[in-house]
């Protein structure tokens, strides 16, 4: 089986396919001349715009990526006998403030930000594709991924921008009362989805999470003590339009692909910081 990983340079492709890659703009026709010489048979889409902000500030520029680069691989891939896409959705993004939790695979989609929406939109296109070519796919709707080799530059990540900060002895701050909930997944346990999405022969959405809520003062307070308890707790205005909670539910992804998270929040943490350590020396 040959598998191109797209995003392969980045935080959670690297984990996937540690190996040599092709440095090109997926929206560009040397993405599109690769996938037609090397025929993949899987793509494992990680590529992306994935600052949200960015999204809202530069919304053509999110869709051009994430929607116009998704669609040059896929139409390459259709005419070079491309069989299976395994796609990085959001849970984060894609529902919206919870109605109920946790979000589970049926909770209606109300993305908040237009990264949410191309996000939405990519997975409508796989329908799409499934149907009218035969491509099967597997849509991974993640949760915040964090772990060794997250940039802590940009508005994504915040605990790898936390430890870095406390590790340099610059100050972090939390927007607003820190009292905002995500569902935070070790990067060790999204590798493990993936390769348990290639060996699902149906095509389907699933969520990639722990049912576990962890607020921004918790990540906070822990990574400081991982990181010597030297920082103070500093505060700024909230975000405007910062979305509060989001916790996702894997119970239909644990019976469906015999997945489920392995690394608690506490210990993913503590190895995200030895790393950020290790790499200062």
């Amino acid at each position: 089986m040959r598998i191109l990983v797209t995003g392969g340079a980045g935080f959670i492709g690297s984990h996937i396919a540690d190996a040599h890659f092709h440095e090109v703009d997926i929206r560009s026709e040397q993405a599109a001349d690769l996938i037609r010489s090397h025929r993949p048979d899987v793509i494992v889409h990680h590529a992306a715009q994935m600052d949200v902000r960015k999204s809202v500030a530069d919304p053509r520029f999110d869709a051009s990526v994430n929607v116009d680069g998704f669609l040059n691989l896929m139409e390459a891939g259709r005419e070079s006998g491309l069989q299976k896409v395994v796609f990085a959705s959001t849970g984060g993004a894609i529902y919206g403030e919870p109605e109920y939790v946790p979000q589970d695979e049926s909770h209606p989609l109300q993305p908040l930000s237009p990264y949410g929406i191309t996000k939405l939109v990519t997975e409508k296109y796989l329908y799409f594709y499934q149907q009218t070519h035969g491509i099967q796919y597997a849509a991974l709707r993640y949760g915040n991924i964090y772990g060794p080799r997250q940039s802590p530059h940009g508005e994504a990540g915040v605990i790898a921008i936390f430890a870095e900060k406390m590790l340099d002895h610059q100050q972090p701050v939390v927007n607003g009362d820190g009292l905002q909930t995500r569902d935070y997944v070790f990067v060790g346990d999204v590798v493990q989805a993936n390769l348990a999405a290639l060996d699902h022969e149906e095509s389907g959405i699933f969520n990639v999470g722990t049912g576990v809520e962890t607020d921004v003062v918790t990540l906070f307070r822990t990574i400081n003590e991982y990181t010597g308890g030297h920082t103070e707790e500093q505060h700024v205005a909230a975000k405007p339009g910062e979305q509060m909670r989001s916790v996702l539910s894997y119970a239909h992804t644990q019976q469906a692909l015999g997945w489920e998270p392995q690394v608690s929040i506490a210990d993913g943490l503590r190895t995200t910081v030895d790393w950020f350590k290790a790499q200062r020396g």
